[in-house]
């Protein structure tokens, strides 16, 4: 027979079992004594994912899914080589030509100084936020402010890149490229003048920025950490371009288009306020325009207009160097200049 001690025992051990028990089932969630269902729990795992996968595969096989992504890829695939071209001659410019050859170029009354500086943007290509910090060295250097904000305006809406683009996005309609040209040009122009007779010196608050090469620094570094830093910014903005003109074509309702495009004003303004909110980098916004092919041209033609000079990155880069009362009268009135250049140009010649 067991001893009294030895009853003693078996009962403490028996305790310690139960209690280490309880613990582990208070620990991996599960009431004590039940058995744990881990097959339920690894066959839940495995199915869970697949039918999400398999749900959205076939979402995404649908014919407004593949429209979709046609109309992406399109976009991004035909926009790419301009913007590697673009970003490339605009981190070359700020690279390897000096500040000072807009100063020597630039005639000394400002009034011919803003159409010779908007002609610039024909000859000298950029992107459209390269071209504010490259503004605010000129002014720096003592060009006028007038002329300074026509290569702003310019320089990104009628380069080379740019007009070849839209060649290309509307192909066999020389007239396009004609009044994108003329009515970004119109723009530059009208608004230079219209700073030199109503700009103010308490609204502009020029900030110290470099623009250019900076001495004893390699050239080569400088231009692929431009092209670096412009390539991956404007290419994210085109992605994003492309995903929102293919949304806008499929997912608007067809009724709700005609609401716009049946009325040249309606259709005209809406286009401009798109440009806005897009932001598409002017070496792709051909693109996204031509795939808008439910507007008019001149509606059209004022994305293009409007999208290179006033958007939503562009205005929060103005306000930074130039100061918020600059940035909001400025951009306010060039959105009301370009539409009105490109209704009146796109008018006589589209």
């Amino acid at each position: 027979m067991r001893t009294t001690g030895e009853r003693a025992e078996e009962a403490v051990e028996a305790e310690e079992v139960e209690a280490a028990d309880a613990d582990t089932a208070v620990g991996d969630g599960f009431a004590p004594g039940r058995p744990r269902p881990w097959p339920l729990l690894f066959l839940g795992a495995a199915i869970v994912p697949g039918t999400v996968l398999y749900v959205v595969g076939r979402w995404m096989e649908t014919p407004a899914m593949q429209a979709w992504r046609t109309v992406c890829l399109a976009v991004t695939v035909q926009a790419l080589p301009f913007l590697l071209l673009g970003t490339a001659l605009s981190g070359a410019i700020n690279a390897f030509v000096p500040a000072q050859v807009f100063s020597r170029v630039l005639p000394r009354r400002p009034v011919l100084a803003v159409p010779v500086a908007g002609l610039a943007g024909v000859v000298l290509p950029g992107c459209e936020c390269a071209s504010v910090p490259v503004a605010s060295s000129l002014i720096g250097r003592g060009v006028a402010p007038a002329a300074a904000f026509a290569f702003l305006l310019s320089a990104p809406a009628i380069n080379p890149v740019v007009l070849t683009a839209t060649a290309v996005a509307f192909p066999g309609q020389p007239g396009m490229v004609a009044a994108r040209l003329l009515a970004s040009l119109a723009t530059a122009s009208v608004m230079g003048w219209l700073w030199l007779w109503l700009g103010r010196a308490e609204w502009l608050r020029p900030v110290v920025r470099h623009a250019g090469h900076q001495h004893g620094a390699s050239r080569w570094r400088e231009f692929r950490a431009g092209f670096q830093h412009d390539f991956l910014h404007a290419g994210g903005f085109l992605v994003v371009g492309a995903m929102a003109a293919a949304t806008f074509n499929v997912a608007v309702p067809r009724s709700v288009l005609d609401v716009f495009s049946g009325s040249p004003w309606l259709s005209v303004l809406f286009l401009a306020a798109l440009a806005i909110i897009l932001a598409v980098c002017s070496e792709a916004d051909a693109f996204v325009a031509a795939s808008l092919s439910g507007f008019s041209p001149t509606a059209r033609l004022a994305f293009m207009v409007v999208g290179p000079m006033v958007d939503l990155k562009l205005i929060a880069l103005q306000a930074g160097t130039f100061g918020r009362a600059f940035a909001v009268r400025f951009s306010a009135a060039t959105v009301v200049v370009a539409v009105l250049s490109s209704a009146l140009i796109g008018g006589a010649l589209l």
